[in-house]
């Protein structure tokens, strides 16, 4: 049988290592996560944000934000620790 590991534990296992985070809507992050907390809010470090152009759809804009962020845990669809996105994403896209 499968060892089961908490939600938690899995994002604690993630600190210092990539992370790549969609948003709800139409928004992705990547970075390296350097801690959370009960909300899974998160701080990322070195982000650079991927969305889709507001006059071109089908451009993708990215967004180096560089430093620490402080992601509200309350926007977060899916996290994928160790990924940088698939091809198919905004951040390959860019």
């Amino acid at each position: 049988m499968a060892t089961r590991i908490l939600p938690l534990e899995l994002i604690d296992k993630a600190i210092g290592s990539p992370i790549w985070i969609i948003m709800r809507g139409s928004t992705e992050i990547t970075g390296t996560l350097r801690g959370f907390d009960d909300y899974v809010n998160m701080v990322i470090d070195d982000a650079v944000e991927y969305s889709p152009d507001p006059r071109d759809p089908g451009r993708v804009v990215r967004t180096e934000i560089g430093g620490e962020i402080l992601l509200n845990g309350n926007h977060v669809a899916v996290m994928v620790p160790g990924g940088k996105g698939p091809e198919d994403s905004l951040a390959a896209r860019a």
